[in-house]
């Protein structure tokens, strides 16, 4: 991304203005607003190909996303290979049957009833697409040597947003999936040991039967979730 000896400030005019009255941007929030409210996690999928060219540009879409000093500390690894996708289904489902047999603990196993998960990972090779999210703890310049790059987990959360926007923007749905550990990704899908996978998103068409725990669209109130000082 740049040169060991070539990190240097130069500033450029802003190169993108939108220019909109006060009315105008209460409309564009609450169309964002509106677009984005229907976006839901999804566990049924079909088997309904998915353009990798979509795949492409809604991960461009996360590659603009804000990150500490502009390290840009993220990678995004895009499997379609059905072969890939069992692996990863296997693994993540080791790791799930622990999980649910007790390394989450009574609370957390609790706390997941009203979703109605369990460790079958199905959607992770129904679901065309996987994108699995990498957090970069350090960066390397172009003669190898390392340097360390800044705010990484919130850099790639930002990242992981916009991406997931994006891919709802494009008519997909997506559920996000977490194994613990998930190293495994590393070498499953060649990454170095200066990434760490954060997630595993399935992307994809959802069933003509797909459904959503009734719990999912219980959504805090502006109230809850925001506080102003005018």
């Amino acid at each position: 991304m740049f040169a060991k000896d070539a990190l240097s400030y130069s500033a450029i005019p802003l190169p993108d203005r939108s220019e909109m009255t006060d009315d105008e941007m209460q409309a564009a929030a609450l169309a964002f607003y509106d677009r984005m409210r229907t976006r839901h996690t999804v566990r049924d999928y079909i088997d309904r190909p998915v353009p990798r060219q979509v795949i492409e540009d809604c991960i461009r879409t996360a590659g603009v996303a804000p990150s500490g000093a502009n390290h840009q500390p993220w990678h995004f690894a895009a499997v379609s290979a059905p072969e890939l996708k069992a692996r990863i289904r296997a693994e993540a489902e080791e790791e799930e049957k622990r999980f649910y047999a007790g390394g989450a603990g009574d609370e957390w196993i609790k706390a997941l009833e009203p979703i109605g998960t369990n460790a079958v990972k199905e959607h992770l090779t129904v679901a065309p697409w996987l994108i699995v999210v990498f957090a970069q703890r350090w960066g390397e310049f172009d003669d190898g040597t390392r340097y360390k790059n800044y705010y990484v987990p919130e850099s790639v959360n930002i990242a992981t947003g916009f991406l997931l926007a994006a891919l709802h923007h494009a008519g997909l749905c997506t559920l996000t999936h977490t194994p613990n550990p998930m190293k495994f990704l590393n070498e499953a899908l060649g990454r170095p040991a200066s990434e760490k996978p954060t997630m595993i998103i399935a992307v994809g068409h959802p069933a003509p039967d797909a459904t959503v725990p009734a719990v999912a669209k219980i959504k805090k109130p502006l109230d809850q979730i925001a506080s102003f000082f005018d």
